[in-house]
Parts: structure tokens; sequence; C-alpha cells
């Protein structure tokens, strides 16, 4: 698989584009996530013509539509950060993006929870920046974090899941039999995330050779989207667990089914974290030699080092 590509803040990288010259360098997103990953830097104050070091902005104004304006002197750029991010939106559409990680709290990157000042000056975190709102407008099925809320390790997880399974999808090659291998991979992983859409998709592909190929990949691609921004949980880690169990039925020992049931138990309270389970059945894979696994991508959805896993 080449790079993923995802379009990033730029401080996040350790560039010293923030207002007062410095930078706010994610060591995760450059040192770790970053071996798989390409970024393409936005930095909307610096892009839209403003310097370094600035006078700070802050959101004001209605939270569905701020103003974006100078702390102190009170200069409102808000028309003119909007012109530049529909400029800039076009030219990330040629990237092809898979994602975007904005920079938390700021009032052109933020996603949410962004200050936004009433006329009495009084903050509530209520906002969205300029910049992140178009974008997200634009793209409004893409994955987007912060680095805020990826410090949290379910959220990143499912972030991570989430960019490496669209990175397959846009890979795919054309054609029903390609269509058809990329859901048989990714069944159980779609399950874990959502069963309602495992059973649309599903029906989906049944009446593929029903439907126009253009119209077939725009909905297969909206329910893929759809699926994984729905949070996994242990409940729904457990049932598909459960399930890959089943594909074992003639080939596991009492013993060895006893101990697969007591880990996955363990699992859903809470006790071990989901690559215990995980890694038990990656080795009755291996061992029993159960083809209908072997290429299953939940049971190995991202690289191992990444160890999004190993946390309860």
């Amino acid at each position: 698989m080449e790079k993923i590509k995802l379009g990033i803040s730029t401080c996040l990288l350790g560039e010293k584009v923030r207002y007062d010259g410095g930078h706010k360098w994610d060591h995760y997103l450059t040192d770790t996530l970053g071996q798989y990953v390409e970024y393409i830097p936005v930095c909307p104050e610096v892009e839209c013509g403003l310097g370094v070091p600035r006078e700070p902005f802050r959101l004001v104004g209605e939270s569905n539509s701020p103003h974006l304006v100078t702390f102190r002197t009170n200069h409102d750029h808000t028309e003119r950060m909007i012109q530049w991010a529909k400029r800039k939106i076009t030219e990330l559409k040629r990237e092809n993006l898979c994602g975007f990680i904005f920079k938390s709290g700021s009032p052109s990157s933020g996603m949410e929870r962004v200050k936004v000042y009433d006329e009495n000056g009084i903050p509530a975190k209520k906002g969205v920046g300029i910049f992140a709102r178009i974008f997200m407008e634009h793209f409004p099925l893409l994955p987007v974090e912060d680095e805020g809320r990826l410090n949290d390790p379910k959220i990143r997880e499912n972030f991570v899941e989430h960019i490496f399974t669209l990175k397959r999808w846009r890979e795919t090659g054309e054609g029903l039999q390609n269509l058809i291998a990329f859901h048989t991979q990714h069944k159980l992983l779609i399950l874990s995330h959502s069963p309602k859409h495992d059973q649309m998709m599903g029906r989906l592909v049944a009446w593929a050779k029903e439907i126009p190929w253009k119209d077939l990949y725009k909905e297969y691609e909206r329910l893929l989207l759809e699926a994984l921004s729905l949070k996994t949980t242990a409940k729904k880690n457990a049932n598909v667990l459960q399930h890959v169990m089943g594909y074992f039925k003639g080939q596991l020992s009492a013993d060895e089914k006893k101990e697969l049931r007591e880990i996955i138990d363990l699992y859903r309270q809470g006790t071990v974290p989901l690559i215990v389970p995980i890694t038990l059945l990656n080795h009755y894979v291996r061992k029993y030699d159960q083809p209908c696994l072997k290429d299953q991508y939940y049971l190995h959805p991202h690289p191992v080092e990444l160890q999004l896993r190993n946390h309860v």
C-alpha cells in the first residue's frame, strides 16, 4: 500500500507558523503514524496572507456563523478566510485525501468546541473553525479528527482504522469482482462498526448486477464511510469475536473453545484489551489453516506496530 494522504494543520508537524511564532509539534503524528502517512500541511492564517508572528484571532458572534476577528484590534478577516478556504478546497480535491487532522481549539482549524465570544466577550465552546467548517461541509464523509481527540485510544483506533480502510477501498480496481472481494475481506470489520450497515451493504452487493457500476460504487462507498464513522464497542466486538469462533466449531478442542470463550468474556468485561482475543484467533487461523479468515481485515486492520488494540 502506498502511503495514506492526510491533510493536517501545519503547526502539528513542528512548523513555526502559529500566531506567536511557535508550533504544536505532535510526535505521535510525525514519528509513529507518519511512517504510514503522507501529510499535506495546511495553515489557513499563513496561506491566506497573514504573517508570523501576528495578532491572535478569535471567533465572535453566533456559534453557527461566527466572525473571525483579531483579538485586540477587532479587525474582521472572515471574508478573507472564507474566500481563501474555498480556493483551498478546490486544490485539496486533487490530492484525493483520506482524511484530515485539525488543530484543536483553533478559530480557523478547530473541528469542534472552539470558543465563540458573545457581544459581552463571554466565550462558549460551541464553535467550529472557519476553514474546518468549510472543509467538513465539502467532504462530509471523510474521516476527520483533531490532535487532542486523538489522545483518546478508542478515537485514535477508530480514526486509523477508518483511513486505512478508505485507502484500501480507493485502491480497489473497478469491476464487480473487485468490489465483491473487498466486501468479503471487510465484512467482519464492517460488522464490528454497524450490523445495520453490514446488512445493507450485503444486500447491495447481492443486487450488484442490476445496478449501473458508477451508482453501485458511489452507494457502496457512502455506506462504507457511514459504517466506519460509527464507533466500535466492546459489545459489538464481542459479537464479532463469537461469530469468528463459529468458523472453528469443528476444529477447536473442548479446552480451546472454553479458553476462547473465557477470553472473549474477559474482553467484554473490560479486563483484557481487544488484542488478546484477536491474537488467539489469529493463532487458530494459522494453526487450522482457516481459508475464510486468512484475508479478513478485522483480524489485522492496520500495522501491529501502531499498537492500537492494546488498550482495554
